[in-house]
């Protein structure tokens, strides 16, 4: 006697069964929940890595940038012919940036009685550099950056000479302007 199982179509929504027996259908209504909730929860993954990016461009419309003017203190603090390093706390810094909040300027008062301000990084990766009186130069330990005392490059990696800061005197301080290091399309 030859045994031909019953063949049976199936409809939309039905399953095959199998020795085990016959799944449940799924309900139309947990499927269009599911779909719902995948949606909903792209649609917050999405909003989640966008809003950074939307806020880097949109910050200098929201916040723009202020020039804040630095007290690095008094002007006879700086001998003629010398150059110093002096360290003060950036005054864009949050609480929790600790020693990260200090910045470090050196302040050239040359023979002739003129300022110069530089950042205390190398213009080539941003390393902070030494002075070195005994040759007149500026140092970079990390790859060899070397400048002359008036900040212009000297050898070494870096594209340029040292960043300027521009200051001013009033009522006898020097007075720097900081808040952001000058790079090469805004030396100021």
């Amino acid at each position: 006697m030859n045994y031909e199982p019953e063949k049976m179509s199936l409809g939309e929504g039905d399953l095959p069964c199998n020795a085990a027996g016959c799944p449940e259908p799924t309900s139309p209504a947990r499927r269009r929940w599911l779909g719902w909730f995948g949606a909903l929860s792209a649609l917050l993954a999405s909003l989640a890595a966008g809003l950074p990016i939307v806020g880097y461009l949109l910050s200098p419309v929201i916040r723009p940038r202020k020039d804040l003017w630095l007290d690095l203190g008094p002007v006879s603090d700086f001998p003629a012919g010398a150059t110093q390093l002096v360290k003060v706390e950036n005054p864009v810094h949050q609480p929790w940036d600790g020693k990260s909040a200090q910045m470090a300027a050196y302040v050239r008062h040359s023979q002739a009685g003129e300022f110069q301000v530089f950042a205390a990084n190398c213009t080539h990766l941003g390393c902070p550099v030494t002075w070195f009186p005994q040759s007149g130069l500026f140092l970079c330990p990390c790859h060899g950056g070397v400048y002359y005392e008036n900040g212009e490059r000297a050898s070494g990696p870096p594209p340029r000479g040292l960043y300027q800061l521009v200051h001013q005197m009033k009522d006898g301080r020097l007075l720097a302007k900081v808040g952001h290091l000058p790079t090469l399309q805004d030396p100021a």
